[in-house]
């Protein structure tokens, strides 16, 4: 029972995180949820080499590929590429006076991320154990099955 609810959080949380950042790079290129642009901090605007909207498109593309890591069977590693993303945009944001709740909120779910991590290598390792408590039959242990006749 305990093994199923940990695999069902993982999944909910694979989803999550896998899904919500190939949405949001996808929004990149269309703003249609918001004006990514307007998230850059000054700071920001002034070290990029590239307008806003320029490199919000790439950020973009890397988002989306993060989310797909996730998706694959690289779910441990995506979680880690994620929750790091998602650490260094909540820091961005930190600078602009304007959305440091959105920073509090990309830094929550940046721990989410890591958490599916540390959850999908924890449930990778309890595998590898119940595969290794689990020795092969040899020829010796299997069953014996005889053909059985029908009888009149």
């Amino acid at each position: 029972m305990q093994e199923q609810t940990v695999d069902r959080t993982r999944r909910a949380l694979k989803l999550t995180y896998g899904l919500v950042p190939i949405v949001a790079g996808a929004d990149k290129f269309a703003n249609v949820m918001t004006d990514w642009s307007k998230y850059l901090s000054p700071l920001s605007r002034r070290l990029i080499p590239m307008k806003p909207s320029a490199f919000m498109k790439a950020v973009g593309v890397i988002e989306m590929g993060a989310g797909a890591l996730v998706l694959s069977r690289y779910s441990r590693l995506g979680g880690y590429v994620v929750g790091g993303w998602l650490a260094a945009i909540a820091l961005q944001l930190l600078t602009h006076r304007t959305y440091r709740d959105v920073a509090v909120r990309d830094a929550v779910m940046a721990l989410g991320a890591l958490a599916l991590a540390k959850l999908t290598e924890a449930t990778a390792e309890k595998r590898r154990e119940w595969s290794e408590q689990r020795e092969p039959m040899g020829p010796i242990d299997r069953p014996r099955y005889e053909p059985v006749y029908a009888t009149d």
